[in-house]
């Protein structure tokens, strides 16, 4: 006997379970195409050379690469008789910009510009597996990618994408942080830290700010490593300390930094100050309420990737978290695989890592109600063809619905449906029958009631429209 046990970085939930992960990817699915976004869907596996194009050293460690025994063998066959074929590489996809890139550049003259896309699938990751880090998880993705220039317009836009999800997912108050990488560009520029790689190694170090506390950073950037001026090391860390209260406070935030650059402001700072001031002013014509963004000037992302509006999303009440949502705007999309300029915007869910923390924070039960709406008992086998009739009506009007095939004693009955979630049991006995009506057992208020049987589905569904009405 083989001990049955789930590969270690693997999140597998039982059925309840996996209803409430379900509803959490519908709500996003719809939240997504609300917003006029289409579904894309990319291969598991991508061609190694095509997948690794743009990355290497740490992330090339965590890719699994795909081997197949019969087809190494079959390469092999096919070389001793002489074949110039060999078998292709394949690795499976780390992340979803990647396929998103390639599918772009492949498709690019079949697609329509600007490409709204979402996407929302499994990635593998060949991390250390311990609590949270996950080796295969859901990414929920959306882009808008642009041929040749793309709107600031809608790196707002994503914003109020990002708002409406999380308001409907109803997981407790949160933030969109916003920052621009121009704008951060132009201040460590006025620093004298104007190189990229520099700049990627003071990020790296500020980061630090909250674990480490501000002595430790100041020290490190003062320190022989970097040997930053003192008032160098001040002026940055006042920078990265800020964060708006409003949509005023925001815009005033971005004239001071202005304001103290003065005349020597460098033209990314001004660029980036200007992009940061549309993208406010138009999520706030989007309705995005003003408790829901704000400016945090220490989110850079990756540095090498992201070049204007940069977001990170967080629960308010549950900071420990971090962020639940994070993307930003990039220059171009595909440059190693074709000469088209693709700029764009996008975020990305990582929703089984979302999923498990809100679970552990107990912010979500993790079990839901049964999909199945309700179940028709089985009184005795007489009764079995008018069972199966009541459960076709119910289907056809709408109501998930599960029979049970064999009589069994009317409590071990309700025990199941309890035990499985479902909410009601339909009772067809010979009285009931000869009445043309039908007894339904609410299992979430304890109360039994009669029904017309021509009127079950229908009695059945404005039940279940309460109970939403009061959910919302």
């Amino acid at each position: 006997m083989i001990k049955p046990r789930t590969p270690p970085g693997i999140m597998e939930l039982l059925p309840r379970e996996q209803i409430a992960f379900q509803r959490m990817l519908d709500v996003i699915r719809r939240n997504y195409e609300r917003f006029g976004f289409l579904p894309v869907e990319t291969p598991v596996f991508e061609l190694s050379d095509v997948l690794l194009t743009k990355s290497g050293g740490e992330t090339e460690r965590q890719v699994y690469f795909v081997q197949s025994t019969g087809a190494l063998a079959n390469a092999a066959s096919s070389a001793e008789a002489g074949s110039d074929k060999s078998l292709p590489e394949m690795a499976l996809r780390f992340d979803l910009t990647v396929p998103l890139a390639r599918y772009v550049a492949e498709h690019e003259h079949e697609l329509t510009f600007p490409f709204r896309r979402y996407q929302m699938q499994r990635v593998y990751r060949g991390e250390r597996a311990q609590r949270g880090r996950f080796r295969e998880f859901y990414q929920c993705d959306v882009d808008v990618i642009g041929k040749d220039a793309l709107s600031i317009r809608y790196d707002a836009e994503v914003l109020a994408v990002i708002h409406a999800v999380f308001s409907e997912l109803r997981i407790g108050s949160f933030a969109v942080q916003l920052n621009n990488r121009k704008l951060m560009r132009g201040f460590f520029e006025a620093q004298d830290v104007a190189d990229p790689q520099q700049q990627a190694l003071v990020l790296r170090e500020v980061d630090k700010l909250d674990k480490r506390g501000a002595d430790y950073v100041r020290e490190t950037l003062a320190g022989p490593d970097f040997g930053l001026p003192a008032a160098a090391v001040e002026r940055i860390l006042a920078f990265v300390e800020v964060r708006s209260q409003s949509h005023a406070d925001a815009l005033a935030k971005i004239d001071a930094v202005l304001a103290e650059a003065g005349e020597g402001a460098s033209e990314s700072l001004r660029t980036g100050a200007a992009e940061l001031r549309e993208v406010l002013e138009l999520v706030k014509a989007l309705g995005v309420p003003e408790s829901a963004y704000c400016l945090n000037f220490s989110i850079a992302r990756g540095l090498d990737y992201y070049t204007g509006t940069v977001y990170e999303t967080t629960l308010l009440d549950h900071p420990q978290i971090g962020s639940i949502c994070s993307g930003g705007r990039y220059e171009d999309l595909a440059s190693h695989y074709t000469k088209s300029r693709l700029p764009g915007v996008g975020i990305s869910i990582g929703l089984t890592r979302l999923f498990w923390q809100l679970r552990e924070a107990g912010l979500i039960e993790g079990i839901a109600e049964s999909s199945v709406q309700a179940m028709v008992a089985l009184m005795d086998e007489a009764a079995m063809p008018q069972s199966l009739d009541i459960a076709r009506r119910l289907r056809a009007g709408g109501i998930n619905t599960e029979v049970q095939m064999e009589p069994k004693k009317i409590g071990k009955q309700f025990q199941y449906a309890a035990k499985a979630g479902i909410r009601f049991v339909v009772l067809a006995g010979e009285d009931e029958l000869a009445r043309g009506v039908v007894a339904v057992k609410d299992l979430l208020r304890e109360q039994q009631f009669e029904v017309a049987r021509d009127e079950l589905a229908s009695t059945l569904q404005v039940e279940l429209e309460q109970a939403r009405a009061m959910a919302r």
